[in-house]
């Protein structure tokens, strides 16, 4: 059973030593423990340094393309490394290293195939009320749209089978955290979640400056995923929406029509029809995209059974 812990690192030649010194060293029930710096265009000395504490790998884009990116990069690389089990964690020593045995368990026991570091956000000191509360009702949403019950949704530190990496397709430009949910929840791969130790901040977040920030980018994602992963769902509930009011303005224009008085209710009927046109647009483009989303299944599963038989091409 090979173990390769991924580290995604931006300028992150500070921070690295100390999140290499906290990986375990040996973990029950696994044979080889490596590591793999995916170093997303850092204008540092990251890579030195990670080579200096004796990283087995490092790949990596000469232009910073995003954590998403990276991430993306690094499941391939553990792919074509040959890896069993990925672990994904980050460069900022943020997660406690030593719980890796515990994120894996779940997966060597055979109960799961994507296992979500629970940070117990409630209990973060420096997490402000607003940002304990926004994770606590974020994370319920994403459950309630993938289908599971993980309560911190936006953790990155995690552990994922070969077969799982095989089936992830990030697309996000943003991050990978709610992304890999959604998916997991509509391709039904088994996801759990383990409480897990956080340290100290070392430096500030690089992924947003601020808390509406944060807010919008991941709402982005969440809506544009949920629709390409659900998209007849979306479609549909949008032309309800639509036709609902539609029927009520067509049932007001017909009572005062029957009455004698339908010639002043003019402008129920015109706004009736216009909406009706537009569900029935919504509903079209429903049927749509649902018949892409097929074709996109399809090419996934050519990609996944391609990415296993000739890993690293």
């Amino acid at each position: 059973m090979k173990l390769i812990i991924q580290i995604p690192c931006f300028n992150e030649e500070e921070t690295l030593p100390i999140t290499l010194a906290d990986l375990p060293e040996e973990i029950p029930g696994i044979e080889v423990i490596e590591v793999l710096i995916i170093d997303d265009g850092s204008s540092d000395r990251t890579q030195e340094v990670a080579k200096e504490h004796g990283v087995h790998h490092i790949v990596g884009f000469t232009g910073n393309r995003g954590l998403a990116r990276a991430f993306q990069l690094g499941i391939d690389s553990c792919l074509a490394l040959g890896a069993d089990i990925i672990v994904n964690t980050d460069a900022d020593n943020q997660y406690c290293g030593q719980d890796i045995p515990k994120l894996v368990q779940p997966i060597l026991d055979g109960k799961a195939d994507m296992v979500i570091g629970d940070r117990e956000t409630q209990n973060i000191e420096h997490f402000s009320p607003l940002k304990k509360f926004l994770q606590k009702k974020g994370s319920l949403v994403v459950g309630q749209m993938a289908g599971s019950n993980i309560p911190d949704a936006t953790s990155g530190f995690r552990a994922i089978t070969r077969q799982t990496a095989l089936e992830l397709n990030i697309t996000s430009d943003f991050s990978y955290t709610l992304e890999t949910l959604l998916q997991a929840g509509r391709k039904h791969i088994a996801v759990t979640h383990v409480p897990i130790r956080t340290n100290g901040v070392l430096r500030p977040s690089r992924l947003f400056s601020n808390m509406p920030q944060f807010i919008k980018r991941s709402g982005g994602t969440l809506v544009r995923v949920y629709t390409t992963y659900q998209p007849l769902k979306v479609f549909l509930s949008a032309a309800i929406i639509c036709i609902i009011p539609a029927l009520i303005l067509l049932g007001r224009f017909f009572y005062f029509y029957l009455s004698g008085d339908g010639g002043g209710r003019v402008q129920s009927l015109l706004i009736a029809v216009t909406l009706t046109v537009f569900a029935a647009f919504l509903a079209t483009i429903g049927v749509l995209a649902d018949m892409i989303n097929t074709n996109r299944r399809l090419i996934e599963a050519l990609l996944k059974k391609s990415r296993d038989e000739h890993p690293g091409r």
